[in-house]
C-alpha cells in the first residue's frame, strides 16, 4: 500500500521565527487492503487558534471534526476487495471505533460496501490514482486534480483501478441537513 507520509507542521520556533516543528503524521489508521487514512491536523473551533502549540492532529479520534470544528486528512483506498462480505464487515468495525452518527442501511451497503453520511462539508481533491465517488442515485470518475464538495449526503468511495488512489481534504462542522428519503 503506502510508505508513510510526512506531515510538515509550520509555527514560531523560541525565537518567534517560522520553522518547521513536525515533520511526521502521527495519527494513522491502517486497514491493509481496506484503506490508510491520516488525519493531518485538527481544530475544535473555527477560526482556528494558532497560538495552541500541540499537535492537534492527535486530539480527534472520531470520523467527524468536533462540534464548530475542521480537521485535514488523507486517504488513500486501494482498489475495491473482490470479498464484498468482507468489506462490509471491516468498514462496519471502522465505523464504530470512529462512532460513525449515521450507520448506513442495508440499501447503501448494497450500492457499495463503503457507503456512509456525515454531517460535515468535506472538500476533497484526487492526487494521484482514479477513483468513483458513489452517490445514491449516480457515479463520477474522480482523477487527479479533480475536487469534489460533498455537503452532508450519503457517498461511497470505489477503486475499480489496479492501483490505490489518494485523496485529501478537510472536513468541516456544518449543520446538519434534513435527509429525504
Amino acid at each position: 500500500m503506502t510508505k508513510n507520509w510526512k506531515r510538515y507542521v509550520v509555527g514560531p520556533n523560541v525565537d518567534g521565527k517560522s520553522a518547521v516543528l513536525l515533520d511526521e503524521a502521527t495519527n494513522v489508521q491502517h486497514n491493509p487492503g481496506i484503506f490508510y487514512r491520516a488525519t493531518l491536523w485538527s481544530a475544535r473551533e473555527v477560526p482556528v487558534d494558532n497560538s495552541i502549540e500541540w499537535d492537534r492532529a492527535n486530539e480527534v479520534t472520531t470520523r467527524e471534526p468536533f462540534p464548530g470544528g475542521v480537521l485535514f486528512r488523507a486517504l488513500e483506498i486501494p482498489p475495491d476487495t473482490a470479498d464484498k462480505a468482507h468489506h462490509v464487515e471491516q468498514l462496519r468495525k471502522l465505523n464504530l471505533e470512529v462512532q460513525q452518527k449515521h450507520q448506513p442501511s442495508a440499501e447503501d451497503l448494497a450500492r457499495h460496501p463503503s457507503m456512509h453520511r456525515t454531517d460535515t462539508l468535506d472538500c476533497l481533491t484526487c492526487i494521484k490514482g482514479e477513483i468513483y465517488l458513489v452517490t445514491d442515485v449516480d457515479e463520477v470518475l474522480m482523477q487527479p486534480g479533480d475536487t469534489v464538495v460533498i455537503r452532508g449526503t450519503n457517498h461511497a468511495w470505489s477503486n475499480r483501478s489496479n492501483e490505490p488512489c489518494l485523496l485529501c481534504g478537510c472536513m468541516i462542522d456544518a449543520t446538519q441537513r434534513e435527509q429525504i428519503r
